[in-house]
């Protein structure tokens, strides 16, 4: 029996209403709970697409393994600089300027140097093959203080073995020639090409470095080695080059220069041989020590992890 007063019309009318003030509710609590979600910055020299596929499903491993799923526990603030990194202490001021939890530069002490003057407070994680303390990233690797920790890739102390491997592979080899890109932040070339050239001294032999800072001064310098007839060619690690392995493993093949790179991908695209750590792995200890910051460790107190299994590959068919 109704009410009086009450009938059917204004029954469904109420009922109606309460589904639009739920409909409302859902939305803003969806809405809520994203805003909750810890926001990282991720830095990167390269571009989108499928060169860094790897590196971004790394990172985001590293994070699952601390608890933290993104779109679930966290969001992740993309910036890209499209191999130009004159473009990375823009990217990184704004990544600031959202005022994210932490700043992750994957496979890029440049990113890190870039994320680093943009900030004292923020947290970064980084990994690369740049001496971090020499290039002021942290204090040491031990107690890094400050606010930057990460993983050395060591590449740069590894270029030393990589001679050795070549030398090995190439006893008469004494003139080798570096392929770097001069717009990476010129501490960390400073510092690699220091190293190398001592090395290639200690074996009786010298370094002459090429430069190229975009995919097509990478054709150009291939065609300067061509006059040049070195006994071998090294690659730099910078993610110019970490990206293209196709592009570089071609132009050696097409000069007929022997040459060694960074990473077991170059082999595996057709290079000669690569000797260093695997950086898959690298970044994703970045994904878990950004995991790790997020539960409220300080990234100055937690130090630089080193890689401590190293891959040789080579290709002699």
């Amino acid at each position: 029996m109704l009410r009086p007063g009450v009938g059917p019309d204004m029954r469904r009318r109420k009922f109606l209403s309460v589904l639009g003030g739920a409909a409302v509710a859902w939305p803003l609590r969806a809405r809520a709970q994203k805003l909750r979600m810890a926001v990282i910055g991720f830095l990167y020299p390269g571009s989108d697409g499928p060169s860094s596929t790897h590196i971004i499903s790394a990172f985001r491993l590293g994070l699952a393994e601390t608890g933290y799923v993104e779109g679930r526990d966290v969001e992740i603030e993309f910036r890209w600089a499209q191999n130009i990194n004159a473009r990375l202490p823009e990217l990184a001021a704004d990544l600031v300027r959202l005022k994210v939890a932490v700043i992750a530069t994957p496979a890029s002490t440049t990113a890190a140097i870039a994320a680093k003057a943009a900030t004292a407070t923020i947290p970064i994680v980084f990994s690369g093959g740049g001496d971090a303390v020499r290039v002021g990233l942290v204090a040491s690797l031990n107690r890094p203080g400050g606010n930057a920790t990460g993983v050395s890739g060591m590449n740069i102390e590894l270029g030393a073995k990589r001679l050795e491997f070549v030398r090995e592979l190439l006893p008469a080899a004494k003139r080798f020639v570096l392929l770097v890109n001069p717009n990476a932040n010129l501490a960390v070339n400073e510092s690699g090409i220091s190293d190398l050239r001592a090395a290639a001294a200690a074996l009786g032999g010298k370094i002459e470095v090429l430069s190229a800072g975009t995919p097509s001064e990478i054709d150009t310098a291939f065609a300067a080695l061509a006059q040049k007839r070195p006994d071998a060619l090294l690659v730099y690690p910078d993610m110019l080059f970490i990206n293209r392995p196709a592009q570089l493993v071609a132009l050696a093949a097409r000069y007929a220069i022997p040459a060694i790179y960074l990473f077991r991908e170059d082999v595996e695209a057709g290079g000669l041989m690569s000797y260093g750590p695997s950086i898959t792995d690298n970044v994703r200890l970045v994904g878990v020590l950004a995991g790790r910051i997020l539960k409220g460790e300080k990234p100055g107190d937690l130090p630089v992890m080193q890689p401590t299994k190293f891959e040789l590959v080579a290709r002699f068919n």
